[in-house]
């Protein structure tokens, strides 16, 4: 089974609900989307409306990958660059894909799918992303294209003790 994607789907509150229910359980699987575990949907809400109103706004668009029942499985949001000399290349966050659908190969699936959307988007030259250190993810980020462009140390603190690299990704479209 494969995950269909869509680029830019009408968010009704069915869609919100899901998006807000995926973010908690790949939070509180260990994901690094923005939270450390235990978290509740209520504590994320509010960076989920910030992603709704970028995309209110014109900002952000949202990728969702649906399985074969027809549920939210996968998510991405691909955010235009404001600064007016790096307008050429946008961000990618909130990579997510649903712990139950983990070692499918969905992960790679959705950074293929983010690409496409990426292309297609006019004048967008590359992706960037970040990712926190001490968990590998640079490795599966780097064996879908991305290259490790940077680093900061201990910029990201999970816990009291517990601080980790921020690091940053590249994927040229060309």
């Amino acid at each position: 089974m494969t995950l269909s994607f869509e680029l830019d789907p009408a968010v009704s509150p069915a869609l919100r609900d899901d998006v807000l229910t995926l973010w908690a359980d790949v939070s509180n699987a260990g994901g690094s989307v923005g939270f450390v575990p235990p978290v509740t949907a209520d504590e994320i809400r509010p960076e989920l409306v910030k992603h709704l109103v970028a995309m209110a706004e014109g900002r952000t668009r949202l990728l969702v990958g649906r399985d074969g029942t027809g549920a939210v499985a996968a998510t991405a949001f691909l955010t235009y660059n404001t600064h007016p000399l790096m307008r050429h290349w946008v961000w990618l966050y909130t990579v997510m894909v649903h712990p139950r659908h983990q070692g499918k190969g969905y992960g790679r699936d959705l950074l293929e799918a983010a690409a496409d959307a990426a292309r297609a988007l006019e004048g967008i030259e590359a992706v960037r992303l970040t990712c926190r250190g001490g968990l590998g993810l640079e490795r599966f980020y780097g064996s879908c294209g991305y290259k490790e462009v940077g680093r900061i140390p201990e910029a990201i603190r999970v816990a009291s003790g517990d601080d980790r690299d921020e690091i940053f990704m590249l994927l040229p479209l060309a």
